[in-house]
């Protein structure tokens, strides 16, 4: 494999054009001065808002304003650190960011505590007496739900100020990964000298089709992870603290309430999707996991045989415009409005696709209010890749018709429902490719790839929210987090799940090192969570047709205008219960037996 690229080596038409957020630095520069002007016509109303319903507003609109342009002046520089996280350039420009945005926090802190401090029904008579108000009914009632949990006024303000400080976990460890971290090279079967990288490992090694390739990749990897293994954990359990301490001093009843809280989800249907999915999927995922091994011809599978490919001789290429048609072809069923939006993000350079040195691993979507959805992957000419193409371009597609038909405000959903639009649209891709042939081969292959999506959110994403919820326990008992105990509670978890399939090795160990989602507050079971919907909502879909796509979209355009499962009621799903999980992970053994008689009729 080729020397990684530069960023200044990537051809232009494979990054993204962050000139529709700003046209140059000098632009975002000009614009970062502003902020100071925009944040003063918040601070105007400092000890007003007791006024009456009409200082409110006009509080709660300059507030808006400036949340507006921050996040857009926020997000270029995130954008260009994910880009390239070596150049000194982006990252003081991400310093600058993160400091001034913490200190205008602490300014505009007052607004919530000057809320609290009106008397009971203040904000209802507000709420009738003043129309404009309407739209920031929803922003109000959280707010007020913040009451039993709130701080002095000034006790508000120093933690705003500490904003930098408090995100610090997640900015050192996304630094350290993008910048800092080095991989050994690795000798290949031909003796080929081959640097590695977590990109390079994590896009193409843990795929190879060659035992050899993978186990020296996986060694090399695991070799680099462990130089850092105690940084990580101090930043791990600096996170875990931190959280700890806010929720005591908050009162909540423990950091889990207290993450939960935002999500607008109770304690037990977030102890049901972890309890119920690593229950049930467990020996569906063993079962696929024996028949990796056998097809595989290995005798035991190793955490980095997890993904080889099964079928390496059948390994159908995609290259971008490949895919850029067929998630099109594919998420029509969404109608005119939605593949707008593809066309867009596919001809006018939302997609960072390169392969560089210092680019942010994995994928994601970030979206600036008022302009559009950026989407960084890094494309492997696979179908994989399609598929997490698809799974970027659903919050896109969510965040975007959210946008066009909600104002700032309430644009978002909980964090519980983020990924159901993501996840839809591989179930979606996922069945098109299916529908569309009658081929044996390319069938197995479909499902090899739906079962990807599953594993990725089923059980990584799953099994990282199991992680979460041991070391929150531990912390609130006092126990301290140190790497020996992050690695042997991801180990026992990984054994728990895996019983005797694979093999548990000190480099499967290591996996809480691997994903920025623990800086995130409770969010990797929420993958899960959305996959179960999203498959509840598919299977709607297939049975009512458009009125159920109508749903769906009535969903997406909502925004956050409603709670997370008020917002899946309307798209059809209860995910008050067990059902939806349960249902999903009975989809995910019928996959699993057609494969194994896919593989049993070929052999």
């Amino acid at each position: 494999m080729a020397k990684r690229l530069t960023r200044q080596q990537v051809p232009a038409e494979e990054t993204w054009n962050l000139d529709d957020l700003f046209a140059s630095t000098e632009a975002w520069e000009a614009e970062l001065a502003s902020l100071e002007a925009a944040a003063a016509g918040v601070t105007a109303f400092k000890g007003k808002l007791g006024d009456g319903p009409a200082a409110l507003l006009a509080c709660l609109e300059a507030a808006e304003a400036l949340e507006i342009k921050a996040t857009r002046i926020a997000t270029f520089a995130r954008l260009k650190i994910a880009g390239d996280g070596t150049c000194p350039a982006n990252q003081a420009a991400a310093g600058r960011v993160g400091a001034l945005l913490a200190r205008l926090g602490a300014e505009s802190s007052f607004v919530k505590s000057e809320i609290l401090e009106l008397p009971e029904g203040a904000i209802n008579r507000y709420l009738e007496e003043e129309p404009g108000l309407a739209p920031f009914r929803r922003k109000l009632e959280e707010i007020l739900e913040l009451r039993p949990h709130r701080l002095t006024p000034d006790a508000e303000t120093a933690v705003a100020a500490l904003g930098e400080v408090l995100n610090a976990p997640y900015t050192i460890y996304s630094r350290a990964k993008s910048s800092d971290m080095e991989f050994e090279p690795f000798v290949d079967p031909e003796g080929r000298q081959v640097p590695n990288s977590f990109a390079l490992y994590e896009s193409w090694y843990e795929q190879s089709p060659q035992a050899a390739v993978r186990r020296a990749a996986y060694a090399s990897f695991v070799r680099g992870l462990e130089r850092y293994q105690n940084t990580f954990a101090a930043t791990f359990a600096a996170e875990i603290a931190k959280n700890v301490t806010l929720a005591r001093l908050r009162r909540y009843p423990s950091a889990t309430h207290m993450l939960l809280h935002p999500q607008q989800v109770p304690p037990e249907t977030y102890e049901r999707v972890l309890d119920i999915i690593q229950e049930e999927l467990a020996p569906v995922m063993r079962r696929y996991a024996n028949l990796r091994r056998r097809e595989l011809g290995l005798d035991k599978l190793y955490y980095c045989d997890i993904k080889a490919p099964l079928d390496p001789d059948y390994k159908p290429g995609c290259t971008f415009e490949e895919a850029a048609a067929l998630i099109g072809e594919a998420l029509a069923v969404l109608g005119p409005e939605y593949g707008q939006i593809l066309k867009a993000a596919f001809e006018c350079r939302w997609i960072d696709r390169a392969d560089n040195v210092g680019k942010s691993t994995g994928a994601f979507c970030s979206t600036a209010y008022g302009v559009h959805s950026y989407i960084l992957v890094t494309w492997t000419e696979t179908m994989r890749s399609a598929f997490t193409l698809a799974h970027e371009l659903g919050h896109a597609g969510h965040f975007m018709i959210a946008g066009r038909y909600q104002r700032h405000a309430n644009v978002r959903p909980s964090m519980f429902f983020t990924e159901a639009p993501s996840t839809m649209n591989e179930i979606i891709l996922g069945n098109h490719i299916l529908a569309g042939s009658d081929d044996p081969r390319i069938r197995r292959w479909v499902i090899m790839q739906l079962l990807g999506t599953f594993h990725h959110n089923f059980v990584t994403h799953l099994l990282e929210g199991e992680l979460q919820r041991r070391i929150y326990a531990m912390a609130e008992a006092g126990l301290p987090i140190t790497a020996k105990v992050l690695s042997e509670t991801k180990g026992d978890l990984l054994a728990a799940f895996w019983g005797d399939a694979v093999e548990i090795d000190d480099g499967a160990r290591l996996t809480w090192m691997r994903q920025p989602h623990y800086y995130m507050g409770l969010y990797p079971y929420t993958y899960a969570a959305g996959l179960a919907a999203a498959v509840a909502v598919y299977q709607r879909i297939q049975r009512e047709g458009q009125p159920a796509v109508e749903n769906w979209l009535r969903a997406l355009k909502a925004g956050g205008t409603l709670k997370p499962m008020e917002l899946m009621r309307v798209a059809g799903v209860d995910m008050t219960g067990p059902d939806p999980i349960r249902e999903a992970v009975l989809l995910v053994g019928t996959l699993v037996d057609e494969l194994e008689s896919s593989f049993g009729a070929a052999t």
